[in-house]
């Protein structure tokens, strides 16, 4: 679960919604607009690479109890489903792993592969923490660093020996820069991502091991981001960097638009950077918009019809221009305040991620320009059929000139209809095609 967190980011509205009008003109860049790649910071290019359906990966609340969503995805984070160490090890030593084994079973009988685990939750008879929830989580003392590291070792060698060739990626901790979630310091917690790392690579060398999860939100404030990800970098390089992904959290403020989202992952990917950290892929393992707290800076805020869609698929398309290769959104569940954006059957979220899965999963990603003002995006990309394009502002309403050889513009619902003048206007992502 994502808790709310403080921030101080700009919070404009920008209202996406769907509307496309006859005519639209578009070149590879048009003819009126700058050929200009990718503005956004981005620190593993993504240019020239195939999209692969795990890109779009989801959480599934009760997926450990045979729930399964009705559209297509590609990769499961287990996170909020009753799969944390203090909820396996119920005992020292005793491990239940029921709900783990239920999960993965579901997963697997459903076409899902790519599952990573996240241990994360220090049983409270390890725990330094005498926190309870949900002052702390998953579980009381959950966020307390172990008292024997030891104990940590053999719950993940359990672990990783049960599932090996079917878990494909261990991500020691759930934002790790929250003392909802741990306590400890940046060197703790990159101590235990290698120790993790270690025992994935002796056991199930093809698994992945990823990266603690940090959120960004708290960057403006009293630069918690800066302050405690600075240094967890610096003791993973000091240990060799025993990662295989980077993990970042972009939900922006309640108030907050995609390009908030933006800003965020831009920081993220300044600081790898500014670290020297080495080229591996990034990876935004929870993400959606509206979350509402604490205070009233951040109030409740629904993102509903065209607007849900239109976000859930910018998510995706700035993915791709910040070289994040995947977007776990959190969550598929009935009808939850606390998010803005709602993902369950026949909700816009939910169709617009299938609808995005429709068009770019096996394709390959050209690049992405926008104009002058980055007001404008056309992401270029080709399939089976050749070039194809995706177009959208980045807020209110624009009209975009589309190149000839374009005929046909389709929406996020699927439906398609002849351009005409060679011209349409759009407030969200639409598909330009032959």
């Amino acid at each position: 679960m994502r808790l709310t967190l403080p921030h101080a980011y700009r919070t404009f509205v920008a209202l996406l919604t769907l509307a496309l009008v006859a005519g639209l003109s578009l070149s590879l860049a048009g003819p009126a607009e700058a050929r200009k790649y990718n503005s956004l910071v981005n620190f593993d290019s993504l240019r020239g690479q195939i999209i692969q359906p795990e890109m779009f990966g989801l959480h599934v609340k009760n997926e450990q109890y045979g729930v399964w969503p009705s559209i297509p995805f590609g990769s499961l984070r287990l996170w909020d489903n009753d799969v944390a160490w203090s909820q396996i090890e119920v005992a020292p030593g005793v491990y239940d792993w029921t709900n783990l084994d239920n999960a993965v079973a579901n997963a697997e009988a459903n076409g899902v592969t790519d599952i990573m685990f996240v241990i994360a939750g220090t049983p409270q008879f390890y725990s330094t923490s005498t926190c309870v929830a949900p002052a702390c989580l998953p579980t009381n003392g959950g966020a307390g660093v172990p008292t024997d590291f030891g104990a940590y070792d053999r719950f993940v060698e359990a672990a990783v020996t049960r599932y090996k060739g079917r878990i494909t990626s261990y991500q020691p901790w759930n934002e790790g820069n929250l003392l909802t979630f741990f306590e400890g310091t940046p060197q703790q917690i990159a101590a235990l991502t290698k120790r993790t790392y270690d025992v994935v690579k002796r056991i199930d060398p093809a698994a992945d091991v990823v990266a603690t999860s940090v959120g960004t939100r708290l960057g403006a404030q009293n630069n918690k981001f800066y302050r405690w990800y600075r240094p967890y970098l610096r003791a993973l390089k000091a240990s060799g960097w025993p990662i295989d992904a980077y993990a970042v959290h972009t939900y922006p403020a309640s108030l907050g638009t995609p390009v908030d989202r933006g800003v965020l992952a831009e920081k993220f990917n300044r600081l790898l950077k500014q670290e020297n950290a080495p080229k591996l892929p990034v990876w935004d393992t929870e993400n959606n918009f509206g979350l509402k707290g604490p205070g009233p800076q951040n109030p409740d805020v629904d993102i509903e019809g065209a607007r849900a869609a239109n976000w859930t698929a910018v998510a995706y398309l700035d993915a791709l221009r910040l070289g994040i290769s995947r977007v776990y959104m959190y969550t598929w569940e009935p009808f939850n305040d606390l998010w803005g954006i709602q993902y369950y059957n026949g909700t816009q979220g939910a169709m617009a991620m299938e609808t995005m899965q429709e068009w770019i999963v096996g394709t390959r990603f050209r690049r992405c320009v926008t104009n002058n003002k980055e007001t404008k995006v056309r992401c270029n990309f080709t399939g089976t059929d050749g070039l194809f394009q995706i177009v959208y502002p980045t807020k209110g309403t624009k009209s975009f000139k589309t190149n000839k050889r374009f005929t046909e513009v389709c929406n996020l619902t699927g439906s398609c209809q002849p351009i005409k003048n060679r011209k349409v206007r759009v407030s969200g992502p639409v598909l330009l095609k032959r």
